[in-house]
């Protein structure tokens, strides 16, 4: 389990580091802001459609290790799904984080952002990992 966790704070430490997807899209069909008075994370999410798939997303903004990676990783998830797909993940992490899932099949689905399920052991750190989760879905849902 140990080797897991090790590889999960690994690529949460990499993509906190160097995201390739911290950057402006040319034109985009959403585009909202997340912010977390807590500790000051503050991001910009960037959609852009293709019929109802998701084809391109970014973000720009500041904020911990925890809600960049976060963000970049769910980024990466959600692209090139449809919104149904995609609002169906955000909903799983969520609940994930919320501790309300933890079914390993369920969980699949979340790819890469299933690194982040030890967040709920840190309350401090869950608003940091919903950030981007949270904008995206009000995003979508305005």
């Amino acid at each position: 389990m140990n080797e897991i966790n090790e590889m999960y704070n690994e690529l949460i430490m990499e993509h906190s580091m160097n995201s390739y997807n911290k950057r402006k899209l040319d034109k985009n069909d959403f585009e909202d802001k997340g912010h977390n008075p807590n500790c000051g994370d503050e991001i910009t999410l960037e959609l852009k459609l293709k019929g109802d798939i998701i084809e391109d997303m970014a973000f720009s903004g500041h904020g911990c290790a925890i809600s960049q990676a976060s963000t970049s990783i769910m980024i990466d998830t959600l692209k090139g799904k449809t919104l149904e797909e995609a609002k169906e993940i955000v909903k799983t992490f969520i609940a994930m984080i919320k501790r309300e899932v933890v079914d390993e099949e369920e969980l699949k689905k979340l790819e890469d952002a299933i690194a982040f399920q030890n967040v709920s052991n840190m309350p401090a750190r869950v608003k940091c990992a919903l950030l981007a989760w949270h904008t995206f879905d009000e995003m979508i849902e305005k």
